[in-house]
C-alpha cells in the first residue's frame, strides 16, 4: 500500500543546488514518524548506499563524502523527507531514493541527480 515517491532531481552544473522531496504516500503517521529515514544513492554499476539520515527526533546524519553540503529534513505532517543538495559534485551524480532506514518499505523509482564538471 505505501508508495515512497522521489522527486526534484535534474541536470546542475558543478556548485550548483537540487533539493530532492520524498513523499510517503499512503503511510500511516503511526509508522511513519517514528522511524528514521534516509536518503540513499546509486551510482551506475554501485551498490546503493546511505548518503544521509534523521531519526526521531531530529537528529542527523552523513556520509563523510557529503557533509557541510547535503541537508536532509522532514516533516510529519506530510509524510516527507527532503534532501537540500548544495555545491554539487560530479561524483554526487547517481539516483537517489528514500526510505526508512529500516529498509522496511519497497523502494521507489528515485530520482535521477546528474552534475556535470
Amino acid at each position: 500500500q505505501v508508495r515512497l515517491v522521489e522527486s526534484g532531481g535534474g541536470l546542475v552544473q558543478a556548485g550548483g543546488s537540487l533539493r530532492l522531496s520524498c513523499k510517503a504516500s499512503g503511510i500511516i503517521t503511526s509508522v511513519f514518524n517514528p522511524n528514521g529515514w534516509g536518503w540513499y544513492s546509486q551510482a551506475p554499476g554501485k551498490q546503493r548506499e546511505l548518503v544521509a539520515s534523521i531519526t526521531t527526533p531530529s537528529s542527523t546524519n552523513y556520509a563523510d563524502s557529503v557533509k557541510g553540503r547535503f541537508t536532509i529534513s522532514r516533516d510529519n505532517a506530510r509524510k516527507m523527507v527532503y534532501l537540500q543538495m548544495n555545491n554539487l559534485k560530479p561524483e554526487d551524480t547517481a539516483v537517489y531514493y528514500c526510505n526508512t532506514l529500516k529498509e522496511s518499505l519497497n523502494w521507489g523509482q528515485g530520482t535521477q541527480v546528474t552534475v556535470s564538471s
